[in-house]
């Protein structure tokens, strides 16, 4: 006798199969077949979100803390179309996941249906891989390949478009291992060979001030405790990519913060110092060369992915192809005998950085408002240093609290995401979501403008029912602040399309079942954030910020004058 299960019931088997454990979405009628069978999964959860998009940010975040991908799932049409920002999120910064879409019925996909739309051409520009799946016996296969895509060189969001009708009939089951072979080998990655890294070694010694520029491929392969064992063995400097925050604790006395387009004027002047520039898991992107016009010494490029080496700066670039753990150790390992004298050479060198990091530090130590009734956010940031726990991940969303968390330090790597290389806002409320859904016991705090709220505000309700240590503070300066400023400083103070009226965040939190504070003070927002992770519950913060302070202009945000 045979066994008949429908297509939904054998996707849901594979997604166990493949260990994946978290589905993030919205259901629709073309997703029921997917969605009910999740309810007799012993290893799977669904958490439904107010729009798809969460869905989608959520499946990023939870990629990137966890290495791992979960799924976001959505219906046909708008469905599908709601996701997309979200799933260009995950693409550009490289997180695992995947992309479910639920089409109609196969005979009529392309035809003048209900909500019709070609998803597998709408999701390809954002995806690793992109297909649709149209029968029953391809659901096993396509959902192995989607795998291996997802998981292998630099990992990314894949798409699967199931027509209903594949979905919906039962045919015979095909057997599904317990765990799925795959999973054995999928996080294997490459290793550089000997050669390349003797070629390295000799360029590393001989060079006066080599620096070590991180990107997020540091991030992607848990490169911290290698990255700094190669810093702390040549005395080598190391900085990151605004996108490699995180993959090195800030607290390192080798680590002296992020460069991107906005600086910092102590990133850039390490990176100003370079004769040689060990580029690890570092894509040399615009936001991280102010769009190429950033000049570079000689490059050394680490990637698990020979095709981003030497897409940009390729005049001064030697490519090596390998995963940068790997890397790092075997570097430390070839210049073992010289490493003393190396270290010695660059010693007073690595003096005048630190020094010159206890001078940018001094720059925000003392920063009143000025104007009363409100809180700078260079002083929002340092205060919550103060008052959240070291093992929390902060989570900024896109715009001004991205760039005012350079002023934030981390005694722990991979305790940071954010938006950077689609710079979707609306990202840090679900991503705190994504975090608490895969550890109840980590605290979040998710640091997230009025104008990024107010895009994923229905969240607030998911995150209530969610639970968990997650304190969100609202940078509200009722605008679109990171924007308003650029018009000021470059279109001689005109503005447009960029203020709000004053929106008392903390009160639309409270009707949505979180408890809520509007602040006004350094101070009440300090006992309000202490008070928040000391409850353990879901808490937003409210803070009035001071309008005057500016992202462009602050003077430990502008580049060093060499």
């Amino acid at each position: 006798m045979t066994n008949q299960i429908t297509g939904g019931k054998l996707v849901v088997q594979m997604l166990e199969s493949l260990g994946i454990e978290k589905v993030f979405g919205v259901v629709g009628g073309q997703t029921l077949a997917i969605t009910d069978a999740i309810i007799d999964s012993p290893s799977i959860e669904m958490v439904h979100t107010r729009h798809e998009n969460a869905a989608a940010v959520m499946a990023d975040a939870y990629g990137r803390l966890t290495g791992r991908p979960a799924v976001a799932i959505a219906t046909t049409g708008p469905g599908a179309t709601n996701l997309l920002t979200g799933v260009g999120g995950a693409f550009r910064d490289s997180s695992p996941a995947f992309i479910i879409t639920c089409n109609n019925n196969g005979e009529n996909i392309h035809k003048d249906d209900a909500q019709n739309a070609d998803h597998v051409e709408i999701f390809k520009p954002f995806t690793k891989w992109s297909r649709l799946v149209a029968h029953q016996t391809s659901i096993t296969q396509a959902m192995a390949e989607a795998y291996v895509n997802a998981m292998t060189g630099n990992p990314g969001p894949v798409h699967l478009d199931f027509a209903r009708d594949t979905i919906e009939q039962t045919f015979d089951a095909p057997e599904v291992p317990t765990t799925h072979p795959l999973r054995s080998w999928v996080a294997s990655r490459p290793v550089a060979a000997p050669d390349r890294i003797a070629e390295v070694a000799a360029r590393v010694l001989a060079a006066q001030r080599p620096v070590i520029w991180v990107g997020n491929g540091a991030n992607r392969a848990q490169a911290s405790q290698d990255v700094l064992a190669l810093a702390e063995a040549l005395a080598i400097p190391v900085i990151t990519t605004f996108n490699g925050m995180g993959a090195v604790p800030t607290t390192h006395p080798l680590v002296f913060g992020a460069l991107s387009r906005m600086g910092t004027n102590l990133s850039t002047r390490v990176i100003g110092d370079a004769d040689l520039v060990l580029a690890l898991g570092n894509s040399l992107n615009a936001v991280s060369t102010t769009r190429w016009r950033r000049q570079l010494p000689e490059v050394v490029q680490v990637d698990v992915d020979p095709a981003m080496i030497g897409r940009y700066y390729a005049e001064v670039t030697t490519g090596v192809v390998g995963d940068l753990a790997a890397f790092a150790r075997d570097l430390v390992a070839a210049t073992a005998d010289e490493a003393a004298s190396a270290r010695a050479a660059r010693e007073s060198w690595i003096d005048e950085l630190q020094q010159a990091e206890r001078d940018w530090w001094a720059m925000s130590e003392d920063l009143a408002p000025a104007n009363p009734g409100a809180v700078s956010p260079a002083v929002v940031v340092r205060a919550l240093r103060e008052v959240t726990p070291t093992d929390a991940v902060l989570i900024p969303d896109a715009g001004n609290p991205g760039v005012w968390s350079y002023l934030w330090e981390m005694s722990k790597p991979y305790r940071y995401i954010k938006p950077v290389g689609f710079g979707n806002m609306g990202f840090a409320l679900p991503a705190a979501i994504a975090s608490v859904v895969d550890d109840a016991s980590r605290p979040v705090l998710a640091l997230i403008g009025d104008g990024s709220l107010g895009m994923s505000l229905g969240e607030l309700e998911t995150l209530a029912r969610a639970g968990g240590p997650v304190v969100v503070v609202v940078l509200n300066d009722s605008s679109y602040g990171n924007i308003r400023q650029e018009q000021v400083l470059h279109f001689d103070g005109r503005t447009i399309g960029v203020d709000f009226l004053d929106v008392d965040f903390a009160q639309v939190a409270r009707g949505m079942g979180l408890d809520a504070v509007r602040v006004t003070d350094v101070e009440a927002l300090v006992v309000a954030v202490r008070d928040g992770f000391a409850s353990g519950r879901p808490t937003l913060v409210d803070v009035v910020l001071d309008r005057a302070a500016d992202a462009w202009t602050y003077p430990a945000f502008m580049p060093h004058d060499s």
